[in-house]
């Protein structure tokens, strides 16, 4: 018996969150989870990662894995939320480090900020693997996006992340610091070596041209109709393509929180002295 994925639509940030789960044992895995909030009240709320958490429950697994396939910059996680209430252990790419580097650089997040990736449980490298009861969660390195990025690879599904969207969406972003487009071309070529028949599932979906929220495709649809990666697309292409085009796109709505809070593996920073955490919001940084 292989392994059950139930998917949860974020609206307010279209990321979708992957509950998987085998059978016999009961032991589950959540992957890219997310915290409600509010950046015009600063208000940080749980209603979705409760619902997740209810259902959980309601279904008597064990939540073993709470992972993320990168240090995300357009949500926050809710995995220390989850942790607190389900167990498990939370797991992100090895990599993350340099992530923090960067980002605890910008937010000036001082000397009491660890940036050797000790907030989370498990520094996940290539080709590690994570036994899910009968079934086997393995890691692939697919940096690009940012230095940390990883896909799990289980019971012939991809949980790729923000390396690669659906046909019509593309490709992820490269210039946010660490980013690489001929990296993230390289890191795209070994999820499309995967078996054709291999399940695609994406971080993010907007629905381009008015088209439904979609998260499923698979390694050959993605070969034959990408939109940056399809068959006989050029890496030299694809760097050029990237760069031009993340040049003209916005920051994230939700960057400067997002990665404050996802840096620390999802805990807000520590109380000032009346009690109140607060995120900062650099001037004239970006």
């Amino acid at each position: 018996m292989g392994v059950e994925v139930e998917s949860f639509f974020h609206a307010a940030t279209n990321t979708i969150t992957y509950l998987l789960s085998e059978p016999k044992s009961k032991q589950a895995a959540i992957i890219d989870s997310v915290l409600d909030f509010d950046p015009a009240s600063g208000r940080v709320e749980t209603a979705s990662a409760k619902a997740l958490a209810d259902h959980i429950e309601n279904r008597d697994l064990e939540v073993v894995y709470i992972l993320e396939t990168h240090l995300h910059a357009d949500h926050l996680t809710a995995a220390q939320y989850l942790k607190e209430r389900l167990g498990g252990q939370i797991g992100i790419g090895a990599e993350v480090s340099k992530v923090q580097e960067s980002f605890g650089a910008v937010m000036n997040a001082g000397h009491d900020f660890k940036t050797d990736g000790s907030q989370f449980d498990i520094l996940l490298g290539d080709d590690d693997r994570l036994p899910l009861g009968d079934q086997e969660i393995t890691v692939m390195q697919t940096p690009g996006h940012t230095p940390a990025c990883v896909t799990y690879l289980v019971d012939g599904a991809a949980f790729v992340g923000d390396a690669i969207f659906m046909p019509d969406m593309g490709s992820a972003r490269c210039d946010f610091p660490g980013g690489c487009a001929r990296t993230l071309f390289q890191s795209i070529g070994r999820i499309l070596a995967l078996p054709p028949e291999t399940r695609i599932l994406v971080g993010h979906d907007y629905g381009p041209g008015g088209r439904e929220i979609a998260w499923q495709t698979t390694v050959a649809e993605q070969i034959q109709d990408n939109i940056h990666v399809k068959a006989g697309s050029s890496e030299e292409d694809f760097v050029d393509m990237r760069r031009a085009r993340d040049a003209t796109l916005d920051m994230p709505r939700l960057l400067l929180p997002s990665v404050q809070v996802n840096m620390r593996a999802g805990a807000l920073p520590l109380p000032e002295d009346n009690g109140v955490s607060y995120l900062k919001l650099p001037i004239n940084q970006f």
